[in-house]
């Protein structure tokens, strides 16, 4: 049976990176808007505040371009098989079209993998977890984790990987160009943690059409995709309340809030034993919080490059944004037959706003137009995103 995530699970991996990578200090955070930030290429437009960044970790170019190289190393790997972007390709918006990832060793992973664009605004991260609030943490999980295994990094080969990392004469002239390094080697897990999550903090993305479509270009858009945008913002579909802001999140942090709220939601997706119940190999924040009222809940990620980033919800399970509007036109999915077969559209902890709505065929067609507005077509094919190794 595969493993999946539980309480006693999370608890095993992060004693164990914690104590690999010297973590455990309390986290501070801010703002972004010192010297290091201002310099740094966020790539933002003027009305997106600066992000949310650990003030033990500013960003830098130096940092930046180390971990750029080392998000597309298989080295970083037990096996030297995986890199971060085995899972994560920038021509899919760094996210993957598979259902479920796989890890370095053949393992199944228990969920999807989501796009790390505008990743620097998330409130938490994976799909289901409160407690991670940082990159630095998620990197951890990744990299070092058991449950399942992803790079399949452990105690056994770690020496070994560094080793050949910091043999390498690349990575000795990027780490020496880190601003502040204090460490007495220019390459540690520590710094190789720090460097990834800056990497893919600075992954950014506001130039899709509707980017360019707000800021007064009012004919980019297709006549259907402004029908689209008009049913995507009305009381009647409700999208907005959970994918709203300008990250199309409403799991969306950044510098100028003063309280950071962190949502989930049971989008009635199952309902396998009509009390709620999820597939065990994957149910939600009740993993974390041992919460019966969690079941089922999951982070609303952002509908930025949507349509690229298929398939969809947290198991990968609804293979088309058309499949997707159908089933909250319904209010939440109904199975009638199989392993998880059950009507998720009773479900008892379905959230308030997934309770359906009437939809034509055309809006539907409409509503996917103004969804595949939002790709940046930029962003998959900016430079400065790509494999470092391939040039």
């Amino acid at each position: 049976m595969k493993k999946t995530y539980s309480m006693a699970a999370f608890a095993a991996i992060f004693v164990t990176v914690l104590s690999a990578c010297g973590g455990g200090s309390e986290t501070r955070y801010q703002t972004g808007s010192n010297t290091e930030a201002q310099v740094f290429n966020w790539n933002l437009p003027e009305h997106v505040p600066l992000p949310i960044v650990p003030t033990d970790n500013p960003v830098s170019e130096g940092m930046f371009a180390l971990g750029r190289h080392l998000f597309y190393d298989q080295r970083l790997s037990g096996n030297a098989s995986q890199s971060c972007a085995s899972c994560h390709h920038q021509n899919l918006a760094f996210a993957e079209s598979l259902e479920r990832s796989i890890g370095s060793t053949g393992e199944l992973h228990p969920r999807n993998a989501q796009s790390l664009v505008n990743v620097a605004f998330n409130t938490t991260y994976t799909w289901a977890n409160p407690a991670l609030i940082s990159l630095e943490q998620q990197i951890l999980v990744p990299l070092f984790g058991e449950f399942p295994v992803e790079q399949g990094i452990n105690e056994d080969n770690k020496d070994s990987i560094l080793a050949e990392l910091s043999d390498d004469p690349v990575y000795q002239e990027l780490a020496a160009d880190i601003p502040n390094n204090d460490s007495s080697e220019l390459l540690n897990f520590d710094i190789i943690v720090k460097a990834l999550a800056t990497f893919v903090r600075g992954i950014n993305s506001f130039s899709s059409d509707t980017d360019r479509y707000e800021n007064g270009e009012t004919t980019i858009l297709t006549d259907a995709a402004k029908r689209g945008r008009s049913l995507f913002f009305s009381e009647g579909l409700e999208c907005f309340h959970c994918h709203g802001g300008y990250n199309f999140s409403d799991a969306t942090a950044d510098s100028s809030q003063l309280f950071v709220d962190m949502p989930f939601h049971n989008t009635g997706l199952y309902n396998i034993d009509g009390e709620g119940a999820y597939p065990e190999i994957s149910q939600g924040i009740i993993e974390i919080t041992g919460k019966a009222s969690d079941m089922g809940k999951f982070k609303a990620p952002s509908l930025r490059n949507v349509n690229l980033t298929a398939p969809y919800m947290h198991d990968g399970s609804i293979a088309t944004l058309g499949e997707v509007i159908r089933t909250y036109a319904a209010g939440g999915r109904n199975i009638s037959n199989g392993p998880n077969a059950g009507d998720g559209r009773t479900n008892p902890f379905r959230d308030g706003f997934i309770s359906g709505f009437n939809i034509s065929e055309d809006d539907i067609q409409n509503l996917i137009a103004f969804l595949e507005s939002l790709t940046d077509f930029e962003l998959i094919n900016n430079p400065r995103f790509a494999d470092p190794w391939e040039n």
